[in-house]
């Protein structure tokens, strides 16, 4: 006996006994099911709430959720050896190019998708598509300071560094965010030695380093007035009555996207589709970017709230984003190196 096999199968069967005990008009319209990947937290839960129960309607297709991390997606992908236990993945940039690489991820059709034409041009490609988009620059307390700061290379100095919460490489959103502060002392994607450099300056002065969960908790508890982060985060707080304000960068704002993929030897492929068109669709798009989730829309139809830092879907060819095939080479060495560094 296959044991994936049966774990699916038992999944499928829950997941179909569970759907129609809450929809019961769908007992001869259910379409089967398909299973996602999905990231803990927030997004498990607006997953759950918005597009779980968009697909049952529109499709009369039962979604199971596995919440995993990127890394764990694909170490279970690669465990699996064609036989995966999902049909779609959710990562970011970095673990994107991993899956890719080793040869985890479908060939991807976006003519399949009705949503897609209302991506930009170039959004969608042969491995995947992007779902949400996340903007990253600077988030300050606007009550402890007369003036913003204006670019990165304020972070190391007064009155921003002794009120600055420092975190490392860990996140997508850490890792660029360090890469850019690189570049304002002269670095690269491939050379944050810059960064290195003066945060071994910095260190007796900032005010608190954590890991980059533990951020948004040490803002708004009070123990840092800076730090780095999204869009996402910023919403979040304020939603919690937290004063904080997002700062574009004067080199631009960040952006990044995460994107699903066609898990290689997917069961449900048809489905999977059916699930990514889904999330892409106008309505589910304008649900998932407000309150409680602010997930960053990649659809052009949804009208952008005015808290994001553009106005047009457009504008993010014009925003920074980075190359992690040479990124994800150097990753581990900084996540180790900062860690060390901070810690001595």
């Amino acid at each position: 006996m296959n044991p994936h096999i049966t774990r699916r199968q038992l999944l499928a069967g829950a997941g179909a006994m569970s759907a129609l005990a809450m929809f019961p008009k769908l007992a001869f319209a259910q379409q089967g099911s398909a299973t996602t990947a999905i990231y803990p937290g927030a997004w498990e839960e607006a997953y759950r709430s918005i597009v779980a129960e968009a697909l049952r309607e529109a499709h009369g297709i039962d979604l199971q959720m596995q919440p995993l991390f990127a890394v764990d997606q694909i170490a279970q992908a690669r465990a699996a050896r064609g036989n995966p236990s999902f049909d779609t993945f959710v990562l970011d940039p970095g673990p994107r190019v991993m899956a890719i690489e080793n040869g985890l991820v479908d060939t991807f059709d976006a003519s399949r998708l009705e949503s897609s034409a209302y991506l930009e041009p170039g959004m969608a490609d042969e491995h995947g598509v992007p779902v949400a988009a996340q903007f990253v620059g600077i988030a300050y307390n606007p009550n402890r300071f007369d003036t913003p700061p204006t670019d990165w290379a304020d972070l190391f100095e007064e009155p921003y560094v002794s009120r600055l919460g420092l975190t490392g490489f860990q996140t997508t959103f850490g890792t660029v965010s360090i890469i850019e502060m690189a570049k304002a002392f002269g670095g690269s994607e491939e050379n944050v030695e810059p960064f290195f450099k003066e945060l071994q300056r910095i260190l007796p002065h900032v005010a608190t380093i954590g890991t980059p969960a533990s951020m948004p908790s040490l803002f708004q508890q009070g123990q840092c007035d800076i730090m780095y982060t999204n869009t996402q985060t910023v919403g979040t707080l304020r939603a919690r009555g937290i004063d904080i304000e997002f700062v574009r960068p004067a080199s631009g704002v960040i952006t990044f996207f995460t994107t699903m993929h066609i898990a290689r030897g997917a069961s449900e492929v048809v489905n999977a589709y059916k699930y990514i068109d889904t999330v892409l669709s106008t309505p589910v798009q304008q649900q998932l970017m407000q309150a409680p989730y602010f997930m960053a829309p990649v659809n052009s139809e949804v009208t952008l709230a005015s808290d994001l830092p553009l106005s047009d879907m457009s504008e993010i060819a014009g925003m920074i984003q980075h190359d992690w095939s040479l990124i994800n080479p150097r990753r581990a060495e900084w996540i180790e190196r900062f860690n060390r560094e901070v810690a001595s």
